[in-house]
């Protein structure tokens, strides 16, 4: 900043106080630099060790002497360049650099006073630099320690728990000593997650794994090996209004993206209760109604094509399916730390594989029923399925009578309704979840198709138009009481005699 000889300069009393009222935390040193100009009336400005300029305004200096002072082989220098006074002075850097040069240039010469003025405030510089260059790196360690948290989560998420367990020990030591662990996620308003993720670490004295979610800027996720951090995340909530908790069933370890799913499904419920929380309700899953044995063997026939892949990548195709069948595409891609476009690649491998269709709804819930399957059968490790069980098809499956009964019963929820949901419902998963064509198919506006499926989530107490495992319940629903058609998976022939296959 170009200083004037003319312009009021602070008394000798009040420049000291003013050059110490910049020693705040967070201060810059552009404001000491252009207090500095004010107070002595110089142009000024400060260089970093490659003659880069840091504040004020680049000089007419000579390099040479700019370069002796930041190495070291002059402390100072002063110079009269024609009608000019150059005053330089070396101030200390953080590393890297080895030090910077103050420079200030005025029509008077430099006196005693204007000489003490320069000194003491390269040495306010020096402090700035330093408080700065601190700040900075706690600023650096803070995202490495986020970014090996959300590492061990993405971890956790493909499954593999053997390497969390490798990079959290490091860190957190004991922290995934357990088997078991609850997910819970948090939601509050834009721009107060990282006060929240703060106060979750501090809440749960860093017995759990505290993320900022890195697919919902508004969502705070954390695994919870520990029973005590539920009650302490609810004491937390009541403390914040505007706040949100949802919370999983206690999953194994490798299930934690089933249970991440579970959360996100019981933050949907938190949002319409007076408390702001909600735990996800342990009801009868469909799969837990099929024949055990029937069910692995259909499974493993289904998936039978992944076996010939290696183990690693067999299970990368996997975690990144089953997060993809759960999610966006996109919000899959941000929780697995990878693009979107290799969460698409490796979803249409799995895909090819299976020779299956995942833009029909009804073979995304079969084949999501076979990933939940395969994860139950991976961690119960039950005997092998007895003779004969490997011809079970889907179709089997879902002909049986407790399930048969399941379906009846919770589909039966939307009879009474007047607007007639259950045909709509059915219409809209026919249509693969496309309002606008099941609309056609009905002969109504596509609103009207998305408020009947909007008005079915209470009634059924499963979220619908967001993709995940309470819609594909709600599917095989209709495929088990027959309200839609089996798809053939794996592809062999008709499931029931008689009924239409889809593709």
């Amino acid at each position: 900043m170009a200083g004037r000889d003319d312009a009021p300069r602070p008394t000798d009393a009040a420049w000291a106080e003013q050059l110490l009222d910049h020693l705040r935390p967070g201060a810059d040193v552009g404001p000491v630099v252009d207090w500095l100009a004010a107070a002595t009336g110089a142009a000024v400005c400060l260089y970093d060790d490659t003659g880069t300029v840091l504040a004020g305004t680049a000089l007419p200096l000579e390099r040479r002497l700019l370069a002796d002072i930041a190495v070291g082989r002059l402390a100072s220098a002063a110079a009269q360049d024609g009608g000019r006074h150059v005053r330089l002075v070396r101030v200390a850097l953080p590393p890297p650099a080895s030090a910077g040069v103050l420079a200030l240039a005025r029509t008077a010469p430099f006196d005693r006073r204007a000489s003490d003025v320069v000194t003491r405030t390269a040495t306010v510089l020096e402090l700035l630099l330093r408080a700065r260059e601190t700040a900075a790196a706690g600023h650096r360690l803070e995202r490495a320690t986020a970014d090996l948290r959300l590492a061990v989560l993405q971890l956790l998420m493909v499954e593999d728990v053997v390497a969390a367990r490798r990079v959290a020990a490091g860190f957190w030591p004991g922290l995934l000593d357990t088997d078991t662990a609850c997910v819970y996620v948090m939601e509050t308003g834009p721009g107060d997650r990282d006060r929240l993720a703060e106060e979750c670490r501090t809440a749960t004295g860093e017995r759990a794994l505290v993320v900022r979610c890195p697919a919902v800027d508004a969502h705070v996720i954390v695994v919870a090996p520990h029973d005590a951090a539920g009650a302490r995340l609810r004491a937390l909530l009541r403390r914040r209004p505007g706040t949100y908790l949802g919370g999983s069933a206690r999953q194994g370890l490798a299930r934690t993206a089933t249970a991440y799913g579970q959360a996100v499904s019981a933050l949907a419920v938190a949002r319409f209760r007076p408390g702001r929380a909600a735990v996800h309700a342990e009801r009868t899953h469909p799969e837990r109604l099929m024949d055990p044995a029937a069910l692995r063997a259909w499974t493993a026939r289904l998936l039978r094509p992944l076996d010939t892949l290696a183990h690693h990548t067999r299970a990368e195709l996997l975690a990144t399916t089953r997060l993809g069948l759960e999610f966006t595409a996109i919000s899959a891609a941000k929780v697995l730390g990878v693009s979107r476009n290799t969460v698409r690649a490796r979803m249409d491998r799995v895909e090819g594989l299976l020779h299956a269709d995942f833009s029909d709804l009804t073979v995304r819930a079969a084949v999501h029923l076979a990933l939940t399957a395969h994860m139950a059968r991976t961690e119960d490790a039950p005997a092998p399925a007895a003779d004969g069980a490997d011809a079970a098809r889907l179709g089997d499956l879902l002909a049986g009578p407790a399930l048969r009964t399941w379906a009846h019963d919770l589909l039966g929820r939307l009879d009474g309704d007047a607007r007639d949901l259950r045909r709509t419902l059915r219409a809209w998963i026919a249509a693969d979840g496309n309002a606008e064509r099941a609309a056609g198919r009905l002969g109504v506006h596509a609103q009207t198709v998305r408020d009947h499926v909007r008005g079915a989530e209470p009634v059924l107490e499963r979220q619908l138009l967001a993709s995940g495992s309470d819609l594909y319940e709600v599917v095989l629903a209709h495929l088990a009481a027959r309200d839609l058609a089996v798809p053939a998976l794996p592809r062999t022939q008709p499931d029931f005699p008689g009924a239409p296959v889809h593709g």
